[in-house]
């Protein structure tokens, strides 16, 4: 057997430039602000991570230049991947939903189970009433938009807020959209909390995300523990597998 990285294609600096030239559309300024976060999303929701030459500020990266190294990620997305977690996601009304965190280790489809909890969510069903949903989508990977038209189905009743930082994404749609759910995809700092916090304060409910192996380790992060103690989420999915795992309630008692 040869050599694995001889064997494979490698690109030189002319190919590279020519490639990201053409998933820019020959236009790579007008994708400037994606770029200043270190990707772009392309038609059909595909998202394509680059690296290259910072240029910096005090607010942080100013641009990226030279680029030379790019990762291409198809998007797909996997319909009825949440559906043996619905029954349990919803109250006893049957019009309303618990709550709920995503928890797992990156690779464990945690954006996946969330898209498709959002369309159905947001679409109903045959007993249960269809909700507002309000998504924050960060990095452009819940819905994939491109040039603001979501390239995933995240349901008919979904409202998407692209390329936002989170904390101020989630205070924009509580305002001006009037959601029954909002979803964000990975919490991972103190502020992203602290808006969660005041959005389940007012009665909103929240599907979100987060890097963990189990509840137990996701509780004992610091800037995650005021959410455990205030009780608010009344659900807990942790993902053992593709897209397979256990959902937990407030209580830590396996529902299914």
């Amino acid at each position: 057997m040869g050599n694995k990285f001889e064997d494979s294609l490698r690109f030189d600096v002319g190919q590279v430039d020519n490639i990201f030239v053409h998933l820019c559309r020959y236009s790579p300024y007008a994708y400037g602000e994606e770029l200043r976060h270190g990707f772009l999303t392309v038609a059909g929701g595909h998202r394509i991570g680059v690296a290259g030459q910072t240029v910096m500020t005090q607010d942080g990266v100013s641009v990226i230049r030279n680029i030379r190294f790019l990762n291409i990620r198809i998007a797909h997305e996997i319909r009825q991947v949440a559906s043996p977690y619905m029954p349990y996601l919803y109250e006893e009304r049957e019009d309303k939903i618990h709550s709920c965190l995503i928890i797992a280790p990156p690779g464990m489809g945690k954006t996946t189970v969330l898209r498709d909890m959002v369309r159905q969510v947001s679409d109903g069903g045959e007993r249960r009433r269809g909700c507002s949903v309000s998504v924050v989508d960060e990095r452009s990977e819940i819905a994939g938009c491109f040039m603001g038209e979501p390239q995933n189905d995240v349901g008919m009743r979904t409202d998407v807020m692209d390329a936002c930082p989170k904390g101020y994404g989630m205070e924009m749609m509580l305002r001006s959209m009037a959601p029954d759910v909002i979803a964000v995809d990975e919490i991972a700092l103190a502020d992203d909390v602290k808006t969660l916090l005041m959005l389940l304060h007012c009665g909103v409910r929240v599907i979100a995300t987060v890097h963990g192996e189990s509840m137990q380790e996701v509780m004992q992060k610091p800037y995650l523990r005021p959410l455990f103690e205030a009780t608010y989420f009344r659900r807990f999915l942790v993902l053992k597998e593709k897209g397979k795992g256990v959902m937990y309630n407030e209580k830590g008692e396996r529902l299914i």
